[in-house]
């Protein structure tokens, strides 16, 4: 094992601080990299502050973090697909099982046995939980380790690891593309990045918002029209039109407002994720034949087909680049939504820092 810096919660109360923590020596088949930079998910805060208890509880230290680029700095034996000095990214996943019916399909994020980046078990006994991307490097299977194209923003493209994939994989499974009428339901770290990939899947674009100000950054972004979701008019000209939506609103509002948009056979999928069940009308659903569906990240195969992507399209998310020190002032800001779009972490700012104390 060696120890590397970090930044960690130790309670559901405490603020991130720096720390120092165990990782494990690479392995034959590992990658170990050098984290530059690292995007701030609003699952961050959530674990961080363990209120997701219910579901995943939290184990603390908390090291968050699962937007990862950085640069690879040593590989194990066994390795084949990457060397020293390739830029290299790490999303929401570090392992699953291989074997189940869900990996065998690419379709890894659904496996029983997947492991995330952060606060799931440590396979290696390293640590009672991984630890993610908040840290000065990290050693990740190479099954799990992504290329990033040199034509990218490295800052801008870490955010790609997760609100990137997570809008793009429902896109393509739903076939948003050419000649479709696709809708964005709130244009935030998620829908941002929607608005940019349907865009360029050639679809026509409708981005709703609560937030009439928000109309000219939505335009900027790739869409052909904005609808101000609380203008009952303006819905109503596009009821039975959608082919897709996305609803990318994680606090609470009528879903059903969103299903009657939808033409027949149309879908809708949520990538939000609200408090509280959403009341959905069956009789929006049954006629038409519409559908309503989740989807959560991708498989590697296709987190990779969407960083090429974003490679051949020049797409990243849109960032602010903040040094270490300030992400707990970040958490404040996400909570507020006062960021556009994504915070994405310099972590060239955390080799600076004096470890106060090593757990």
């Amino acid at each position: 094992m060696y120890k590397t810096k970090a930044y960690s919660a130790a309670s559901e109360t405490s603020p991130l601080a720096s720390t120092a923590i165990p990782r494990r020596d690479p392995t034959e088949r590992d990658v170990q990299i050098e984290i530059l930079f690292c995007g701030v998910c609003h699952s961050d805060l959530h674990q961080v502050r363990d209120e997701w208890h219910s579901v995943m509880p939290t184990v603390y230290p908390c090291v968050p973090g699962h937007e990862i680029v950085g640069r690879v700095t040593k590989v194990g034996s066994a390795v084949t697909k990457f060397k020293a000095g390739d830029l290299a990214a790490i999303g929401c996943m570090v392992d699953s099982d291989g074997t189940c019916p869900q990996c065998k399909a690419g379709l890894e994020q659904f496996c029983a046995s997947m492991t995330l980046t952060y606060n799931s078990p440590d396979k290696h006994g390293t640590a009672p939980v991984n630890y993610g991307g908040y840290s000065d490097s990290i050693v990740v299977d190479e099954r799990f380790v992504l290329r990033v194209p040199s034509n990218l923003s490295l800052a801008g493209a870490a955010p790609l690891l997760c609100a990137g994939i997570t809008t793009y994989s429902p896109m393509r499974h739903w076939g948003a593309t050419k000649g479709k009428k696709v809708g964005v339901v709130g244009l935030g770290g998620l829908g941002h990045m929607a608005v940019k990939f349907a865009h360029a899947f050639g679809a026509h674009v409708v981005v709703f918002t609560t937030s009439p100000n928000k109309k000219e950054d939505a335009l900027r972004l790739g869409a052909h029209e904005v609808v101000v979701s609380r203008n009952a008019n303006e819905m109503q000209k596009h009821a039975s039109s959608f082919d897709f939506i996305l609803d990318a609103v994680s606090a609470e509002h009528d879903i059903n407002a969103y299903v009657n948009l939808l033409a027949r056979d149309g879908n809708i999928t949520l990538v939000g994720a609200p408090e509280k069940p959403l009341g959905v009308s069956a009789f929006g659903l049954i006629f038409g034949r519409r559908s309503l569906s989740g989807s959560a990240i991708g498989g590697i195969a296709e987190t990779q087909e969407m960083l090429d992507f974003c490679g051949a399209h020049n797409i990243t998310a849109d960032v602010e680049v903040i040094p270490i020190q300030k992400v707990n002032e970040a958490y404040e800001r996400l909570v507020k939504s006062d960021v556009k779009y994504r915070f994405s972490i310099d972590m060239a700012s955390l080799k600076g820092e004096n470890v106060q104390a090593t757990r």
